[in-house]
């Protein structure tokens, strides 16, 4: 007979508009096959939307709450209190900025719950001043905005990170590894293993793997000194580095390293820096409020004109033209 002795979570999911319906399922889904293996309720969950109205993912699918924010207001002090309260965003998440909600959250965290994020939720989690000076995770498209807005974060392109008692993962099927991370506390791998047989996955991946393919797979480049280079200037888009200064580190001349790129890349060195610079301040334009000047400063530009010259270039359109459709597209969505 298994033991009913262990502790109980109660958990909240707080569903932002145009939340991750994959990282909401991917949170939930453990804790009911967790319940079904152990063969008693260990763990409970209720769904939380601002007035207790249904909420649409980013997928269109509307889901219902069974809670609002008044509700968990008046459980915070009863038996119906969470051991853990679950932020679910997605999408167009930096404009979100409902102070009710933040103020919540510091009253639940402030009241020993614990706190978490899934995919974007670490934003709303940051607006809320809950992750100064914590690790946290955030999908990694999403980190160069937050890493510009909230500096006093210790972001990471990790799966997933626990810091205390405040939880955040990269969204996507990582809200299946920290979920899993959590129930092998509670209880033990034969648990865990068990929930990986039934979902259909081969292990549970470590918080500090890596949310992107390697560079090898996602370039399709195998050679190891052109993804070491690579690996250099995607570390340094700031102040991006001289090619005399690439040449030193990577112990070859300027003129293997053109060859290489030629060969390996289709375009030269320099091109092919600048490229992930603008990529960068993309995401940055589409992720964040910061003025296109410091955006520019961000990803190792000089001046704004030469930037905006740069970036029409190659996406035949200029860094407003490009936030203007963003927040466009916003609007409508």
């Amino acid at each position: 007979m298994p033991s009913h002795n262990k502790q109980k979570r109660s958990i909240v999911f707080f569903l932002v508009p145009d939340f991750s319906m994959i990282a909401f399922a991917m949170a939930v889904e453990p804790l009911r096959l967790a319940n079904l293996m152990l063969g008693y309720e260990c763990y409970t969950w209720r769904v939380c939307s601002n007035e207790g109205t249904p909420v649409t993912a980013s997928n269109g699918v509307e889901v219902s709450a069974t809670t609002s924010l008044a509700d968990e207001r008046r459980n915070l002090s009863g038996e119906s209190r969470p051991t853990m309260v679950f932020v679910c965003s997605g999408t167009n998440v930096e404009g979100y900025n409902n102070k009710s909600v933040l103020a919540w959250l510091r009253e639940e965290h402030n009241r020993g719950v614990a706190v978490g994020g899934l995919c974007t939720g670490a934003y709303v989690l940051a607006k809320a001043g809950l992750l100064s000076g914590r690790r946290c995770a955030i999908h990694w498209e999403n980190l160069p905005g937050f890493a510009e807005a909230f500096p006093k974060a210790n972001v990471f392109a990790d799966l997933y990170e626990i810091d205390g008692t405040v939880h955040t993962c990269a969204g996507g099927t990582a809200a299946l590894d920290m979920m899993l991370s959590l129930i092998g506390e509670d209880h033990d791998d034969t648990l865990v293993n068990r929930i990986c047989e039934m979902a259909l996955t081969d292990r549970v991946r470590n918080a500090h793997d890596r949310q992107r393919l390697p560079l090898r797979a996602r370039l399709g480049v195998q050679n190891a000194k052109v993804l070491s280079i690579i690996e250099l200037m995607e570390a340094h888009l700031a102040e991006p580095l001289s090619l005399i200064e690439i040449a030193d580190s990577a112990g070859l001349s300027r003129r293997q390293i053109e060859r290489l790129f030629r060969q390996e890349m289709g375009r030269s060195p320099a091109r092919y820096y600048l490229e992930i610079r603008l990529d960068r301040a993309r995401h940055l334009l589409i992720q964040s409020p910061m003025p296109v000047v410091e955006v520019a400063v961000a990803c190792g530009f000089v001046s704004a004109s030469h930037f905006s010259k740069c970036y029409r270039e190659l996406y035949d359109r200029s860094p407003q033209q490009e936030r203007a459709d963003r927040k466009q597209y916003q609007t409508a969505a």
